[in-house]
């Protein structure tokens, strides 16, 4: 995956992008992006992450569905990144399907998601990407993923 010449992104800049907030953003860091092509992403998940207190007591695994929505976030940031903020203003991405979904191995504390999104294509206002999630460069998850763009007065 190429890099054009933004910079990484840290947390505060996924914050201007992304609705979402503590303990649903699961996004951290971007670094790589090519607008309309391809993004890698990171999560850090740590033993402090609220959903390890019932996932599960004494043996900590991160749920395939979070590593769905970090993918997803991951996704919505490819598109955000790519388009013109006048374009965008009052516009919500929203995750609209689901297919091809893997989980490979368990993802615990103390492991770093690294979230690779590409764009495959897309029609009208719906976009479809494929996405992996992997640990040490071992693949966790994969799935391809689809979304639009939506009024924030609709949702």
């Amino acid at each position: 995956m190429s890099s054009t010449n933004i910079a990484p992104i840290d947390i505060r800049g996924i914050m201007e992008l992304l609705p979402h907030r503590y303990p649903f953003l699961l996004v951290d860091r971007v670094l790589e992006f090519e607008p309309l092509v391809s993004i890698r992403a990171i999560k850090n998940v740590t033993a402090n992450e609220p959903f390890f207190q019932g996932h599960f007591p004494g043996y900590p695994l991160m749920p395939g569905v979070l590593i769905i929505e970090a993918l997803a976030q991951t996704a919505g940031l490819l598109l955000l990144m790519s388009k013109p903020k006048e374009e965008l203003r009052n516009k919500l991405f929203l995750f609209t399907g689901l297919e091809r979904v893997k989980f490979r191995r368990q993802v615990v504390p103390g492991d770093q998601l690294e979230l690779d999104m590409v764009h495959v294509k897309n029609k009208m206002n719906v976009w479809k990407m494929d996405g992996t999630a992997k640990v040490n460069g071992n693949l966790v998850t994969e799935a391809s993923l689809s979304g639009a763009f939506v009024d924030r007065e609709q949702v």
